[in-house]
């Protein structure tokens, strides 16, 4: 697929035309409505919802797309199975530091310790929905995974929206294309063609991001407000920290090793940031971050590769979460977690963090499996923080994007398939084309 000049080389564009303005607008105003007009905000929800089913709607094709099209082109088979063992292998590393710094952060600052909550006094059916899609998801994780690796058919991947099935195929299918040789040329065009009609569709779809952030802010600001709050805004700012200190200790260092600025990084994809901030998901920006890599420098068989398995395999910001709501939830419900229990804790979470992909609001249905799998916190303590995990999903979705764009260019550094001039060029820009 080819890639778009880079920004800079044309004039730029009067600030107001600006995705990254407008998705901020659009957050500000949702804010507004959703503190003036309360009831008004909650039923602007449909506009955040239509809009991440919209993008959600070509996720599969665009990833099927850019994987075949990417192993097609490279043709050595042995290259694309060095890159996804190089990814694996990082992925593994960075969420498990994720997980250390979650519990570290969470020992030394003790967010729920006073709280004194009764467990016998929570509402169970407020997380039973969670517990008994965690227990179908645990199940699968633990004694189906290849089943739930391997799809039933080719079809049902791409209708359930499994990302790891997804690329599976998409594997297969590129090889073989790439196998058939000459004549398999026919289909790489006609994969090229199909590629950039999705993009086009994609293109529509982003001109109404600031309405769907604003539908969504609107919601999350109306349906909880502030002033409910008051009591957990120390494990918010808690969070908050160790989710900089993340970026900090761990993505800035592995950035500025592999010769790029995190900041200016982060600058580059300041749009897709914001929009992920504002509907809580981060399946929106695949596609614009597959094109905004590829502008990056990366080469499009590596970025077909890792990204869509940094997806299923590196949620940096939600193994963040994960460690920190877990220690928050102990210590609210004064449940003792020795070293010991924690260690056992970092186990199960290294396992069900990677029971997420094809799960629709995975973050609290793998948090279910995990009190359901260590058999020490209640899952009914889950009440506690249903109504901030907005708040809390803002965040650790934005690690997850930066995680996954870092890993992407970490990858291609390592298979020297990343242009570093036009790396320098596209962030020292700040925006892309």
């Amino acid at each position: 697929m080819t890639q778009d000049p880079i920004a800079g080389a044309r004039p730029r564009a009067p600030f107001y035309r600006d995705i990254s303005f407008q998705v901020l607008v659009g957050m500000v105003l949702g804010v507004i409505v959703g503190l003036i007009w309360p009831h008004f905000g909650i039923a602007l929800k449909p506009l955040g919802d239509a809009f991440i089913r919209a993008i959600r709607m070509v996720i599969g094709p665009v990833i099927f797309c850019t994987v075949v099209h990417g192993i097609a082109r490279a043709g050595n088979l042995g290259a694309v199975g060095r890159i996804a063992l190089k990814a694996l292998v990082y992925f593994e590393v960075i969420t498990t530091l994720a997980l250390l710094i979650g519990l570290g952060v969470g020992n030394l600052w003790q967010a729920g310790r006073g709280m004194h909550v009764n467990p016998a006094l929570l509402d169970p059916h407020a997380v039973r929905a969670f517990v008994g899609a965690g227990a179908v998801v645990h199940r699968r994780t633990i004694a189906g995974f290849l089943l739930n690796v391997v799809p039933a058919t080719a079809v049902s991947a791409f209708a359930t929206g499994n990302i790891l099935q997804i690329v599976l195929f998409s594997v297969l299918f590129g090889a073989g294309v790439a196998a058939a040789g000459p004549a398999g040329e026919p289909v790489v065009r006609v994969i090229e063609g199909v590629s950039r009609a999705f993009f086009w569709i994609i293109g529509f779809v982003m001109r109404f991001a600031p309405l769907a952030t604003l539908g969504a802010m609107a919601f999350t600001v109306g349906r909880f407000g502030v002033a409910t709050l008051d009591s957990l805004l120390g494990f918010i700012a808690e969070f908050y920290v160790i989710c900089a200190l993340f970026l900090a200790l761990v993505l800035w260092p592995v950035a500025r090793i592999s010769g790029f600025s995190l900041l200016r990084l982060m600058r580059y994809i300041r749009a897709e940031l914001l929009l992920v901030i504002g509907t809580s998901s981060s399946e929106t920006v695949f596609p614009q971050l597959t094109r905004k890599l590829e502008e990056l420098g990366c080469d499009e068989r590596v970025v077909g590769l890792v990204l869509p398995t940094a997806y299923t395999f590196n949620h940096d910001g939600t193994c963040l979460y994960f460690a920190a709501a877990t220690l928050f939830l102990a210590q609210a419900t004064g449940t003792p977690l020795d070293f010991a229990h924690q260690l056992a804790l970092l186990a199960v979470l290294l396992l069900t963090s990677k029971g997420a992909a094809g799960v629709s609001g995975s973050a609290l249905v793998v948090l279910a499996i995990t009190l359901a799998a260590s058999h020490s916190v209640p899952v009914a303590a889950m009440t506690l923080i249903i109504g901030i995990h907005r708040i809390l999903s803002a965040a650790f979705v934005s690690v997850n994007i930066v995680g996954n764009s870092v890993a992407t260019l970490v990858v291609a550094r390592w298979e020297n398939a990343l242009d570093r001039t036009r790396l320098r060029a596209a962030l020292a820009a700040g925006t892309a084309g």
